[in-house]
């Protein structure tokens, strides 16, 4: 692994959120719940570490009682150029399923294509593409 990887706190909805990640950008799936790990701060089938590896990557955990579970303002993921165009912009309408469009994947007035989706788990996602 190289780079930077978001690790998520979802309120309990991880294996959902990763689910539905994978199902738009593919990859490979590993999901370890509290019981594997033997964690007894929450119900067992809570996912204690999950990861989504591939060409877009990211970890996530169902909070525990002392951790805050995702709340972001101010941040978001930028997708620019990391796939072709066709499927940058199946990705925006995948993400916003649920969601909600903040500014519409569209050609800018220098020519390169961007907008800015929300995803129904609460994360804001900038994807576009050059001319």
């Amino acid at each position: 692994m190289t780079g930077l990887t978001p690790y998520l706190h979802f309120p309990g909805s991880t294996r959902e959120a990763l689910t539905f990640y994978r199902g738009i950008f593919g990859g490979e799936l590993v999901l370890n719940t509290y019981a594997d790990f033997q964690r007894t701060d929450g119900p067992g089938d809570l996912i204690a570490h999950g990861m989504l590896q591939g060409r877009v990557e990211l970890f996530a955990a169902d909070a525990g009682a002392d951790d805050d579970s995702l709340d972001l303002h101010g941040i978001m993921f930028s997708l620019l150029g990391t796939a072709e165009p066709a499927e940058l912009e199946k990705w925006f309408q995948q993400l916003g399923a649920g969601g909600r469009v903040v500014d519409a994947l569209q050609v800018r007035p220098w020519g390169d294509h961007d907008g800015t989706v929300v995803d129904r788990f609460g994360v804001t996602w900038l994807i576009g593409y050059e001319g």
